[in-house]
């Protein structure tokens, strides 16, 4: 007897061993058994669901006699009497099957059409499977149209399809439409155990693992490469031989992939690659393997507690876990878009090898920068341009002093601002920061403390080793003007209203604080580091030069009280105070809301 391949012999004969489609047998289940029967019906989904044996089950059902011939319609066929027997050998004469693909002319639809005016020969219902249908002409499709509306009452129609979408709208609104979705990989490897536990093959659990992944949600494609795996692995399905078949890339290269880009290690990325190039593995399959463990990745991180529910004999479990917790959450998100646009770049490249490395260093040039990166920064002699002369420290008014438990005799050295936590952003690994962190180690002479002349918050107190003008706790949106905000506010109307500065460099100057001015050099802080790019200080400093202002600028990180975005903020909402104040106190208003209940509708106020 010759050998019946995997997908045919454990083809599903009844409803109840169908898997992954329990919407759809829950529907035909229940219509068979209060005899609510649809006279057309339409199949969609990919290959390899279940839409063919879903029809033949269906006219099964049907024409189904029961093992003493005294059956009738029924949800669960009972597969010995002679319908059922005939239905699955494809021999029985009132169940036809026509593929579009190959008979999609009207002449073939018409010769089908015709055997439509007979009653049944042996069944109680004729059914016509009518496969891949949206393959039929336009002619052909019409042709059919009016049979199909309006059957003989012994006559079902069954359709199926990989493409709804061509089917004309007249076919659909005629059909009962049921959508076979793709298996999920868990259905499938439970399926394949079955399958294997029956045929008596062993197979490690890794091994079934990549076959369910690698059939997409086709359990025929899963069939079809467990029968391929067990041909190659001479009767065993061993992981090894099973991702050398598939050419899969193994999961550990995808971990020192990761591991090393969360660490910022580029030699280790690009050897790795070198690796996958002389081991002859998939450029295109390592970013999809990539993308799969960060998506993994990404729903332990959004949801932690899902890490209890992890399945225990997943050896890759633990791997996907300790990679979640060292690489932050936006990062993750950040590489798992780049492997997924990398993927359509490889065919671009003369080498995809070559792609594939240069997909990978892209997460590492716009790595976000360090926590440490986000500590206050200052000026030193080392990183920052050369200032003329050494800047002394401006006095301590007499009123700021007052509240503090002891007189300062010299400013103390300053230090990091209080923050909200520090936002990513790219850091440009050629061009140096103008400004350094400062810490105790720096504290050196060579430092030079550029004074603020700020005017401080009323309600806050100044510690030793803040400077003069504590802000009030980050994100206040409080507005505390000082005198170099005054300045600071004009200047940057005037580079705006002369088109000097524009996108982010303009935001930048909007959300600074002007801190403290010495010569041609000028202190600015900013709240947000995503603002404080290289290349926007240098546009702004250029700005600021050709305008006569300042030659040198410093941008550092801390609280902002006091910044032309919160001025015209202010400016605003004075505005819409004093219009809201127009309209709620016109006399006409106010008899409109007394005698006849009138509501002025929230945020319909603008001010002109």
């Amino acid at each position: 007897m010759s050998y019946l391949v995997l997908a045919r012999k454990y083809r599903p004969k009844t409803f109840s061993e169908m898997v992954g489609q329990e919407h759809v047998v829950q529907a035909l289940t229940n219509a068979l058994t209060q005899q609510r029967l649809h006279h057309a019906y339409l199949f969609t989904g990919t290959r390899g669901v279940g839409k063919t044996t879903v029809s033949r089950i269906l006219a099964k059902s049907l024409n189904c006699q029961g093992p003493d011939g005294q059956g009738g319609i029924t949800a669960t066929p009972c597969g010995v009497c002679p319908a059922c027997q005939d239905i699955d050998s494809g021999r029985f004469p009132d169940y036809t099957e026509l593929d579009a693909a190959s008979n999609r002319g009207v002449d073939e639809v018409q010769g089908l059409l015709e055997q439509a005016v007979y009653k049944p020969v042996q069944g109680r219902f004729k059914v016509f499977m009518i496969d891949e249908v949206h393959m039929l002409t336009n002619t052909a499709f019409n042709a059919m149209l009016k049979t199909l509306e309006e059957p003989p009452e012994y006559l079902k129609f069954v359709l199926a399809t990989t493409d709804p979408q061509k089917v004309p709208v007249t076919v659909l609104s005629r059909c009962l439409q049921f959508n076979l979705r793709p298996m999920a990989p868990e259905t499938v490897l439970e399926h394949l155990t079955r399958v294997l536990v029956a045929e008596q093959v062993a197979a490690e659990p890794q091994a079934l693992r990549l076959l369910a992944r690698a059939a997409r949600g086709s359990m025929r494609d899963a069939l079809s490469l467990t029968d391929q795996a067990i041909a190659f692995g001479s009767g065993q399905l061993q992981e090894a031989s099973v991702r050398l078949m598939l050419g899969s890339v193994d999961r550990s290269h995808v971990f020192r992939l990761i591991d090393a880009l969360a660490q910022g290690d580029g030699r280790t990325v690009v050897e790795t690659a070198d690796t996958l190039r002389t081991n002859g593995l998939s450029a295109a399959s390592t970013l999809e393997e990539m993308s799969a463990v960060l998506q993994r990745m990404a729903v332990l991180q959004a949801v932690p507690q899902m890490a209890a529910a992890v399945d225990a004999s997943d050896p890759e479990a633990a791997e996907v876990a300790r990679l979640a917790a060292a690489m932050p959450a936006d990062e993750t998100q950040l590489l798992y878009s780049i492997c997924l646009h990398g993927r359509t770049e490889l065919g671009l490249a003369p080498d995809e090898y070559a792609a594939l490395t240069m997909v990978l260093l892209r997460l590492l040039a716009f790595k976000p920068a360090p926590p440490a990166a986000a500590e206050k920064k200052t000026l030193t002699r080392a990183e920052a341009a050369p200032i003329a002369a050494p800047i002394a420290p401006a006095p301590l008014p007499p009123q700021v002093r007052e509240p503090q438990p002891a007189p300062l005799s010299a400013p103390a050295p300053s230090q990091p601002a209080p923050m909200r936590p520090p936002v990513r952003e790219p850091v440009d690994f050629e061009e140096k920061s103008a400004v350094a962190p400062l810490n105790k180690a720096q504290e050196a002479p060579e430092t030079v403390a550029i004074p603020v002349r700020t005017a401080p918050a009323p309600s806050a107190r100044l510690q030793p080793s803040t400077a003069i003008g504590a802000a009030p706790a980050p994100g206040s949106a409080r507005l505390v003007p000082t005198e170099e905000g005054d300045a600071w506010y004009a200047v940057v109307q005037q580079l705006i209203a002369a088109d000097a500065i524009t996108a982010l460099v303009r935001e930048l100057a909007l959300q600074s604080q002007l801190v403290a001015r010495e010569d041609d050099h000028w202190l600015l802080r900013v709240e947000r580091e995503s603002l404080n790019q290289p290349q926007a200080r240098e546009r702004l400093r250029a700005a600021l030069e050709a305008a006569g202002h300042a030659r040198q600028i410093s941008v550092e990180l801390g609280v902002v009280i006091d910044s032309p975005a919160r001025r015209n903020a202010q400016a605003a909402t004075e505005r819409q105070r004093a219009a809201e104040a127009i309209v709620h106190n016109d006399p006409y208003v106010q008899q409109l809301v007394r005698d006849f209940g009138a509501k002025i509708v929230p945020g319909s106020i603008k001010p002109a």
